[in-house]
């Protein structure tokens, strides 16, 4: 149904609830879903969060200086895109670490033609290091990284099933919407993404689809048109 997608990864599944690290088993079960995207032709970047390490936002981080903070969380999504790379290119898969962040021993440089390459020469992408600057999260980067490289849609990949008028977890009573607008995340408050990150899709009318990626083959479901999670429209 897809021709090119940016898929939303956080960190904290990638350690698959141990809440701490990188879970090897998950991460190729990751990269076996991804292998299977690339197999119907999809032309797919990733965005890997950091919060498997570190937060710049999190308790650890209360008592240091915001900047530093984010700098560090950035160097532990280059933690986990080099990860992912590993696993997908296990299944021979063409891959690129791409970073926003000047470390050229570990991955290239993010320069969008580039990327934009790279996709179309059948590689998939991992960005990396967010958007390079601190106050702006891997959410505000897969935002950003979508409309750069003219993804057809943005993929968040998640621990719930969709978009929930409360957090399931906590209210038993929450409903689970199938559909919303971007306006409407903003004036019920559902913490989906950041504002930025959000206010960025609708601005630029990029549609969303936010699922569980706790059952297997889900991406490729997504990926073929299946009605799975809440799909957030401009």
């Amino acid at each position: 149904m897809y021709k090119r997608v940016l898929l939303k990864l956080s960190g904290e599944a990638l350690a698959a609830g141990a809440g701490f690290g990188i879970d090897a088993i998950f991460i190729h079960k990751v990269a076996a879903e991804i292998a299977a995207v690339h197999a119907l032709g999809c032309e797919i970047g990733i965005v890997v969060g950091g919060g498997n390490f570190f937060r710049g936002v999190a308790q650890q981080a209360i008592d240091m200086d915001r900047v530093a903070a984010d700098h560090m969380g950035m160097l532990s999504t280059v933690i986990n895109a080099i990860a992912l790379q590993d696993a997908i290119e296990k299944l021979a898969i063409p891959c690129r670490v791409m970073s926003a962040i000047s470390i050229h021993q570990v991955a290239e440089p993010y320069i969008r033609r580039r990327a934009i390459r790279h996709l179309e020469k059948g590689r998939v992408i991992i960005f990396a290091a967010g958007t390079g600057n601190p106050y702006f999260s891997t959410d505000t980067a897969a935002s950003l990284r979508a409309m750069e490289i003219g993804a057809d849609i943005l993929l968040k990949a998640t621990s719930v099933d969709g978009i929930y008028s409360a957090d399931p977890k906590l209210d038993p009573n929450a409903t689970r919407f199938a559909e919303i607008s971007y306006a409407d995340i903003l004036r019920l408050n559902l913490r989906v993404m950041d504002t930025a990150a959000v206010s960025m899709c609708r601005d630029n009318h990029m549609p969303m689809m936010v699922f569980s990626m706790k059952t297997p083959g889900n991406i490729v479901r997504v990926i073929q048109g299946e009605p799975l999670g809440s799909l957030v429209t401009p």
